[in-house]
């Protein structure tokens, strides 16, 4: 099941499947938001607004809103659609 980045949870994981080129800081692809790389959600900053993600052992804080054009399917689904 895919979903956008901005809708996980603290601690879930997940692979990037797809990025919306055209709305990406160049800066983000270049650390690492690139699909088939792995990402986790660490914090949400107490507004809401940035996240702060873990992606590919680099440290990224994301707004929100670019956080939506970034598209991932969770590891836990992974494993199941495996079996």
């Amino acid at each position: 099941m895919s979903v956008s980045l901005s809708e996980l949870k603290i601690g879930e994981k997940a692979i990037i499947i797809d990025v919306n080129i055209d709305e990406i800081p160049l800066k983000l692809l270049e650390m690492g938001c690139l699909p088939g790389n792995e990402v986790a959600l660490v914090q949400i900053a107490p507004l809401g607004d940035p996240y702060y993600f873990n992606i590919n052992d680099s440290h990224v804080a994301i707004r929100k809103e670019i956080a939506h054009e970034v598209t991932v399917v969770l590891e836990n689904s992974l494993n199941v659609d495996a079996k």
